[in-house]
């Protein structure tokens, strides 16, 4: 069941497509910054991901694009997975973009932006091209060691235990 339209909440469930474009997009943006050094990118990735972990594509330009250009115009059929998993996969996100971004600005530390820009883009490019997210699959061990607890995510619980 969707949420609410607040500003800040997350869709849940969410269109695995709209998702996978969204990381298509971060590919983009980061393989970009890596080839041209331009801090703007970092600062509109970052952005990015804290904006899809506070509000989903609310007020991410990028997640904007998305589900209101491009998505609608995709005969694809929408493919509904839960939402916290992809939220906690946007937070992580959210880590290595800020990070690369301070390592930048605040200690120009090229090398550490670099490294965190690649694990991102290897991250992303698992989720756009192959449909695998690592943060959804680091979510789902987290929640069989109870780290997560269960009543956070009860449609991945069911989902995930009929997958054992």
């Amino acid at each position: 069941m969707q949420a609410p339209n607040r500003v800040f909440s997350f869709p849940n469930p969410v269109d695995e497509v709209s998702a996978r474009l969204v990381a298509t997009g971060v590919v983009a943006q980061a393989a970009l910054f890596l080839v041209t050094r331009w801090d703007l990118l970092l600062v509109t990735l970052a952005y990015g991901f804290v904006a899809r972990v506070l509000t989903g594509p609310t007020l991410s330009p990028l997640g904007r694009f998305v589900t209101g250009v491009v998505r609608p115009r995709l005969t694809i059929e929408p493919r509904e997975v839960p939402g916290p998993p992809k939220r906690f996969a946007q937070g992580i996100g959210a880590v290595l973009a800020s990070s690369a971004l301070i390592a930048t600005v605040g200690f120009d530390a090229g090398g550490l932006t670099v490294g965190l820009l690649l694990a991102l883009t290897a991250a992303a490019s698992l989720e756009a091209f192959a449909g695998l997210c690592l943060g959804c699959w680091m979510f789902r061990i987290l929640m069989r060691t109870g780290v997560i607890p269960a009543s956070t995510c009860e449609a991945c619980n069911d989902l995930w235990s009929r997958t054992t």
